[in-house]
C-alpha cells in the first residue's frame, strides 16, 4: 500500500510541476503536450484551429504519459492513464477549462477562447490508473513526426557586414 501511495504522490507532484508531458495513445508516436493538473488528472485541450493535436486520444482508451523534469528535462516518471473526454458545458468541463485558460499562452482570441474551445476543440482528462511504468534502459530517440513546418533559411551573405557597421557607429 505504501508503494502505491508513493507512486501516486510522485505522479501528481511531477505532473503538476511539469508544463509539458509526452503522451502516447494506443497508436503512433508520443507527442509533447501542454497540460494542467486539475483534481487528480492531467487536463488537455486540443484538436481545434490553433491548438495542439491530440491524435489517437479518444474517450475510454488508455495512454502512456511520461513526465519530464522542468529544470533538467530528464524523464522523471511514466504512468498509464485512462482518457476521458469532457462534454462542453458540463461542470467538469467548466472546472478544467477554468484551469486551462490560465495556462494557455498566446491565445489568438483572448477571453473568447473558451467559447471556441466549446465549439471546435476537445478537452480531455488523463486520469492515472494507479500504475507507474518502469523507466527504460538505453536510448529512446525517435525520428521527428512529419510536419509541413520548415526551418529558417540561411542568412543573407551581406547581413553580418550590415550588423557590424551599426555596432561601429555607436
Amino acid at each position: 500500500m505504501t508503494s502505491e501511495l508513493l507512486d501516486q504522490a510522485l505522479v501528481e507532484e511531477a505532473t503538476k510541476k511539469s508544463g509539458l508531458v509526452w503522451v502516447r495513445g494506443p497508436e503512433g508516436p508520443a507527442r509533447a503536450l501542454w497540460h494542467v493538473w486539475h483534481e487528480g488528472a492531467a487536463c488537455l485541450v486540443g484538436d481545434g484551429p490553433g491548438e495542439q493535436p491530440l491524435p489517437g486520444l479518444t474517450d475510454g482508451t488508455e495512454a502512456e504519459v511520461t513526465v519530464r523534469s522542468k529544470d533538467k528535462g530528464g524523464r522523471l516518471v511514466a504512468w498509464t492513464a485512462k482518457v476521458i473526454e469532457l462534454s462542453a458545458g458540463s461542470e467538469a468541463w467548466d472546472a478544467a477549462v477554468a484551469e486551462l485558460k490560465g495556462k494557455r499562452l498566446n491565445a489568438p482570441d483572448g477571453e473568447a477562447m473558451t467559447g471556441r474551445w466549446a465549439r471546435e476543440c476537445r478537452v480531455l482528462r488523463l486520469e492515472p490508473t494507479g500504475s507507474t511504468l518502469p523507466l527504460p534502459d538505453g536510448d529512446l530517440a525517435e525520428a521527428p513526426v512529419p510536419t509541413t513546418a520548415t526551418t529558417r533559411q540561411p542568412i543573407p551573405a551581406g547581413l553580418p557586414k550590415l550588423l557590424l557597421k551599426r555596432r561601429k557607429r555607436k
